[in-house]
């Protein structure tokens, strides 16, 4: 499903930035995302959140 018309920017793009680990922000400079007429940023958005969610816990290592 496309998400950016004007950018022709798909779901399934966002959703391997967000596996990827990108932030918004790094996914509306490399996808051009919501840099348009502006309409697909909220909906990104919040798919964002919604993938985001559902992705398991990342595990940090604490340096000492």
């Amino acid at each position: 499903m496309y998400v950016c018309l004007c950018k022709a920017v798909t779901q399934q793009q966002i959703e391997q930035a967000v596996e990827q680990g990108d932030s918004y922000a790094q996914i509306r400079q490399k996808l051009g995302v919501g840099t348009d007429c502006g309409c697909c940023g909220q909906s990104a958005k919040q798919m964002i959140r919604e993938h985001t969610s559902r992705l398991p816990p990342c595990e940090f290592a604490v340096a000492s």
